[in-house]
């Protein structure tokens, strides 16, 4: 599998503000993955594991193609995870990174603050969500912290599976997970 060579073009003159990433994370998805913490989150949820990500003005820019070429770089990474933030409010760079991982074989996961049914009905975000194999959806929420989920924080979050849930059109959760 290969990218399209106008998409790995458009990674050299496209950016994306993140608060930073972790190049070997193992808590944000199966695998050892690349994670990508996007900067600026509409939520600001009380007990945010990241607040540093919250404000819009924060963090710096980056090309896609830094991205990139790391993960490319590393034969340990089988996937890549958008965090935040909130990556959803940077849908169109986040697409594209994502549409060329997964045609050379990544699995992409993501978090959002926003529901599924909020994702799929807008159709700038959905163009991200397309790109997505697993969304963890859903703000964070104190009261129902648990260290008992896997990848996720609040028992109101879900793992869901966006290919079959898209073409079932029903919520349909990753399978393996607790």
């Amino acid at each position: 599998m290969s990218a399209n060579p106008e998409d790995l073009k458009l990674l050299e003159s496209t950016t994306l503000r993140i608060a930073g990433v972790v190049s070997e994370s193992i808590v944000d998805g199966p695998g050892i993955r690349y994670t990508i913490f996007t900067q600026g989150c509409p939520f600001h949820c009380k007990g945010c594991h990241n607040p540093q990500s919250q404000p819009l003005k924060g963090g710096m820019d980056v090309k896609l193609k830094i991205f990139y070429d790391e993960i490319k770089q590393n034969p340990l990474i089988t996937g890549v995870t958008f965090s935040g933030g909130e990556p959803f409010i940077q849908c169109r760079p986040l697409a594209l990174l994502a549409r060329v991982l997964r045609a050379e074989g990544y699995s992409i996961w993501s978090y959002s603050g926003y529901t599924f049914d909020k994702l799929e009905q807008d159709d700038i975000r959905r163009e991200l969500l397309e790109q997505v194999d697993v969304v963890v959806d859903g703000p964070f929420v104190m009261a129902k912290k648990s260290y008992d989920l896997d990848f996720r924080g609040s028992s109101n979050q879900r793992l869901i599976d966006v290919k079959k849930s898209l073409e079932s059109g029903n919520v349909v959760l990753a399978e393996g997970f607790n």
